[in-house]
């Protein structure tokens, strides 16, 4: 996996949290949604970047 795929990932779970967060504080439930969904997908990506890691390596 490439650094800037790991900054991208790293940053897209960092929104996903600082929108889940707003979501709690604001008492508004598709935002929080939206943000564990954004959680997920980086995750999902990060996962999937570390799969091609292991067959490269």
């Amino acid at each position: 996996m490439g650094i800037g795929d790991k900054l991208n990932n790293a940053a897209e779970k960092a929104a996903g949290k600082a929108k889940e967060a707003t979501g709690k504080a604001t008492d508004d439930r598709d935002l929080q949604a939206e943000g564990r969904a954004d959680q997920t997908t980086a995750s999902a990506k990060q996962a999937g970047e570390n799969v091609k890691d292991v067959f490269r390596g």
